[in-house]
């Protein structure tokens, strides 16, 4: 299983930093140690997520993208980069190149398909008392005799709600379907209902691998 994005085979394109280098940079200079904010979060807006409850191991977490190259909007206030007008953010939006693979977070149960909000084509897996968003993948959501169905045939996914999926499976492609100005996965995570800021849970999966 893998907990942080695969190098693989393929090159990054040549305009970006090699991913293992970048996704390096910051975790390891922004969020373990605080020397920069990547994420752009104030205090004040980190204090918008529950308090996280404790883990005896965050081993089996995956990390959400492939070929990552860097947080574009964190969890918190903003100004939305489409409607201009400043709004909640319950998400961490992680900047891939166009079809780059989603891993789960977690493994669980597909629990909601859709692709018809803002949010694009989307995928909502439940794990135990989690559940994790994944917005703006590429193909699109059909209904079968089975039921909902994601297809994104170019990228070999096909994926049924209801479907059980492991930790780290790809589940979809990075895509810029729904509201969005650039390739890039929305990740959103909550437990028991409650919003928690992604960016928390990396640093805590980080800090088991060090």
């Amino acid at each position: 299983m893998l907990d942080f994005p695969p190098l693989g085979k393929q090159k990054p394109p040549k305009i970006f930093h090699k991913p293992y280098l970048t996704f390096s940079f910051f975790l390891i200079i922004g969020l373990t140690f605080g020397l920069v904010n990547p994420l752009g979060l104030s205090k004040n807006q980190s204090l918008q997520a529950q308090t996280i409850p404790v883990r005896a191991s965050w081993r089996q977490a995956s990390f959400p993208v492939e070929n990552f190259q860097a947080y574009t909007s964190g969890f918190g206030y903003r100004i939305h980069p489409v409607t201009g007008q400043r709004q909640f953010h319950g998400g961490l939006d992680l900047a891939a190149p166009l079809g780059s693979y989603v891993r789960s977070w977690w493994g669980g149960q597909i629990i909601h398909l859709s692709d018809h909000t803002a949010c694009g084509t989307m995928i909502k897996i439940r794990s135990g008392n989690w559940t994790h968003v994944y917005c703006h993948l590429m193909g699109s959501v059909e209904k079968t005799s089975q039921g909902l169905v994601l297809l994104d045939r170019s990228g070999g996914i096909i994926l049924r709600q209801g479907q059980n999926v492991p930790s780290g499976a790809r589940i979809g492609r990075v895509g810029m379907t729904g509201r969005t100005t650039g390739p890039h996965l929305h990740w959103e995570l909550r437990y028991k209902g409650d919003r928690i800021d992604p960016a928390d849970i990396l640093r805590q999966m980080f800090a088991q691998r060090t």
